[in-house]
């Protein structure tokens, strides 16, 4: 965000604003407000919002067993998702094997 609020200030407002609108029409508790961006945060590997979500969960009333079960449930349906995508990818694998399968892809 650092470069856009440089080049593109008038991006990072409207940003601003829709945090602003979202954070006033909240139909959530603060609690799974947390959770649920920590999870996010997790997904898409963000240190800086993980570290800010799991201090925003416990002062929300989280506990660590809580912020720990979220975890185990990221990383377990993470690698469900995985699972089934690869498989999806690769379900023709014998036909790989016979080199029957064109990828499109540049090494």
């Amino acid at each position: 965000m650092r470069m856009l609020a440089e080049f593109f200030p008038e991006f990072s407002e409207k940003l601003s604003e829709l945090d602003t609108l979202y954070e006033s029409s909240r139909s959530i508790d603060e609690k799974t407000y947390q959770f649920i961006c920590f999870a996010l945060s997790i997904k898409s590997r963000s240190k800086p919002c993980v570290l800010k979500h799991f201090k925003g969960a416990l002062e929300a009333g989280a506990t660590v067993q809580e912020l720990s079960y979220i975890l185990a449930l990221v990383m377990r349906e993470a690698a469900g998702a995985d699972d089934c995508w690869t498989h999806d990818v690769i379900g023709d694998w014998k036909e790989i094997l016979k080199n029957n399968v064109k990828c499109t892809c540049e090494v």
